[in-house]
């Protein structure tokens, strides 16, 4: 891949609302010990009442702009990946760009549910090696407790909130070392979340936002493919899984990782992942488990990192990159 992209920082933000398995407990039948065998996860972060996905995005930006001494004036283009977007429009990322006041940036929303943040990835890198664009935003974001419904127990342990942002900038030594993006629509009714259409679960959730998942087939069907997905990325470089340093999957729940890992035969000591501590967060989980690695000190400049997203769509990308 001739990229001409790099991610040059990053910034991470979670409600300070922790929300623990045994408080859970106070809500469904279940507990600490049933949660942690099955997902792995101990705890979530649950946005405030009038917390949104764009005052997530904007405390991670802030995070990253602090951390990295970075100047975001001239940045050309916002992309936000969310399913949880405080507004069918505007768009959360014409939002943050007003917000931000950046005057000579674009601005669009991106929906490619668990796999958005790597989509947005592919979209920054495509846009800035082409020529477009020079530097990006890339944001995910998710509020994803306002769509849960606390009286099922099979999705209300799983998912939490949170927000990560990177900047991607024009580097004649690009980043990006290989890419893969793929979709099975035709799956699409085993993860999806109710809107306007009733096409998908009959009218009466027509008009009501809520999130709905059958586990089990999106657990096989995540086992099965993403560890070819893996292999194919690599596939298109002269690089093993043996030479990838950090392993970072969109963190759905730790059993489903290891799965993965084992059918890969990839250690799961050399993966990164955030939902023990945030839950499965959608689009914002990649960049919060990227960015613990690196106030973990895991995560060193020079690193070979392969992201790899995978959700409702039901869509899948991964990126082997070069960090720093």
């Amino acid at each position: 891949m001739n990229s001409k992209a790099r991610i040059t920082a990053i910034g991470s933000y979670v409600p300070n609302n922790v929300m623990t398995n045994d408080d859970l407990e106070e809500l469904v039948n279940t507990n600490d010990e049933w949660i942690t065998k099955r997902t792995g996860i101990k705890e979530r972060r649950i946005a405030g009442v009038d917390e949104y996905s764009s005052d997530l995005s904007l405390k991670a930006i802030n995070d990253l702009t602090k951390r990295f001494d970075k100047d975001i004036s001239d940045v050309d283009m916002i992309i936000v990946t969310t399913l949880t977007p405080d507004y069918q429009t505007p768009s959360v990322a014409s939002y943050i760009q007003g917000k931000l006041g950046i005057k000579n940036a674009g601005a669009i929303d991106l929906n490619a549910a668990c796999a958005g943040f790597t989509y947005g990835l592919h979209m920054a890198n495509s846009l800035i090696t082409s020529g477009l664009h020079r530097k990006i935003l890339v944001i995910g974001t998710e509020t994803l407790s306002k769509i849960i419904d606390f009286t099922d127990r099979a999705t209300c342990i799983l998912f939490g909130d949170g927000a990560g942002a990177v900047l991607v900038e024009y580097s004649e030594k690009g980043g990006f070392l290989s890419s893969l993006v793929t979709s099975e629509g035709e799956k699409a009714h085993h993860l999806y979340g109710t809107n306007l259409s009733s096409s998908m679960f009959g009218e009466e959730l027509q008009h009501k936002r809520q999130l709905v998942q059958n586990g089990r087939e999106v657990y096989k069907w995540a086992v099965s493919t993403v560890p070819k997905g893996m292999i194919s990325v690599m596939e298109m470089t002269p690089y093993t899984l043996d030479d990838v340093d950090w392993f970072i999957p969109h963190s759905a729940n730790l059993r489903m990782v290891e799965s993965i890992c084992t059918k890969a035969k990839y250690s799961i000591d050399k993966t990164l992942y955030s939902m023990e501590k945030f839950g499965n967060t959608s689009a914002a989980s990649i960049p919060l488990a990227l960015d613990l690695g690196i106030k973990d000190g895991k995560v060193k400049a020079g690193d070979r990192l392969l992201l790899y997203g995978f959700g409702g769509g039901l869509t899948q990308c991964g990126h082997l990159i070069e960090w720093g």
